[in-house]
């Protein structure tokens, strides 16, 4: 079949381009980002995108043009955010790890806001910003231990899970955050996990929230904003996503009458369905009763389907493939979990270009050079047009820092 991204052909671009390939629409991505303005809209949320998702520096600054801030979870994430055009003081520094390196970094950048995951953290950032001779804005990740019914491994609200400060330890942390004469409290913050596909857990989780900010105000403690996190869920197969309408409509109903901005960390939502990656069939092989399709992308390409079992899935361009049979999808990578797919119904031969679909999130920002293996190139399309986001690392790249030494 004749696949297309916008209108440009897929198979043109691997020709131009080789494979694998990762290619995104701008068009999608747009779409994205303007789902959440207008189901949003009277609140005028802070939409915060998670770098984390995907940190091209074209989608960053395509983000930014269309007003977004960012949320990031190290250095390098701001050095991306500010070398695309994006704003420092519309940036948000998650993270349960931050270096005093990076602290002072993002406080001479001027962000807007530190989401502080442990007192010790506190004391480090007062520290940090005591050093420069300034304050650190600074809102406080509470684990709310609502279930996310999600993937453990992406499950972040739990008692049991590294993020935040336990519920029943927030009062005390903020009274120690507001004893630091170089932290200024700005707002509170939770994130409790990723490819959310109900509502009540996240409603459920602001309720939380709220109880908190009117307790701590009750103690002298005012907050400027509340920060509810990302992880609204995309269709890879079958889910089916929150309705973003419904999700704005119960926070107007739960906020009320408060003087808190709203702030929000979209990632996944806005770049996972507008992503594709692209790979070439190197041959089909068959063990016993066993069919393996070998393609040219591996778990360095897209590691999501060998870390959550995640589902992508995958199309053949070629018109007449031939007759469909069970097969793993995989790659070169010299692991048995280096898997696309796995008893997947696919007709495939060598040379097919096979399209690994909703790719956009976790795909190109989790690749690594695991067997050596270059990362592959990245192509924007807009319409009819498309350039080359990202040039395909080459083994001098790789080779560049290392020293062979004896």
């Amino acid at each position: 079949m004749s696949l297309y991204c916008e209108n440009v052909s897929l198979d043109a671009l691997a020709e131009q381009f080789g494979t694998p390939l990762y290619v995104y629409s701008q068009a999608a991505l747009t779409e994205a980002y303007q789902s959440y303005t207008a189901a949003f809209s009277g609140l005028n949320p802070l939409l915060c995108y998670a770098v984390k998702a995907n940190g091209n520096l074209s989608i960053l600054r395509h983000f930014a043009r269309l007003g977004s801030g960012f949320d990031i979870v190290s250095g390098g994430e701001l050095a991306r955010v500010l070398a695309a055009g994006g704003r420092a003081d519309k940036t948000i520094f998650s993270g349960v790890g931050k270096s005093r390196a990076e602290m002072v970094y993002a406080l001479e950048a001027g962000i807007k806001c530190f989401n502080v995951e442990s007192l010790p953290e506190l004391d480090q950032l007062n520290e940090a910003a005591a050093g420069l001779g300034t304050v650190a804005p600074v809102s406080l990740r509470i684990n709310p231990d609502v279930d996310a019914q999600t993937h453990p491994y992406i499950s972040t609200g739990l008692k049991a899970n590294k993020f935040g400060i336990a519920m029943e330890d927030a009062e005390a942390a903020y009274r120690h955050a507001a004893s630091l004469p170089h932290l200024r409290i700005t707002g509170i913050d939770c994130h409790i996990g990723s490819q959310l596909t109900n509502l009540a857990p996240l409603v459920e989780a602001c309720e939380r929230m709220l109880a908190l900010v009117d307790r701590l105000a009750a103690q002298g403690i005012e907050l400027e904003h509340i920060d509810l996190g990302g992880g609204i869920s995309i269709v890879y197969h079958d889910e089916t996503p929150p309705d973003l309408p419904a999700y704005a409509q119960a926070l107007r109903q739960l906020l009320g009458g408060r003087k808190l901005s709203l702030i929000l960390e979209p990632g996944r939502s806005l770049v996972g369905n507008a992503g594709l990656l692209l790979t070439r069939v190197e041959r089909v092989k068959r063990n016993g009763d066993k069919h393996f399709v070998i393609a040219d992308a591996a778990m360095n390409d897209l590691m999501r389907p060998a870390l959550y079992q995640a589902y992508h899935h995958i199309d053949n361009t070629n018109p007449q493939p031939g007759a469909p049979f069970t097969a793993d999808i995989v790659g070169p990578v010299c692991e048995t979990g280096d898997f696309l797919a796995q008893n997947r119904r696919i007709a495939a031969q060598a040379g097919d270009l096979l399209v690994v679909h909703s790719a956009g999130a976790y795909a190109a920002s989790m690749a690594s050079n695991y067997n050596t293996r270059a990362r592959a190139a990245e192509v924007l399309v807009n319409g009819s047009e498309f350039r080359l986001v990202r040039a395909r690392e080459q083994i001098t790249d790789m080779l560049a820092g290392e020293l062979a030494c004896l």
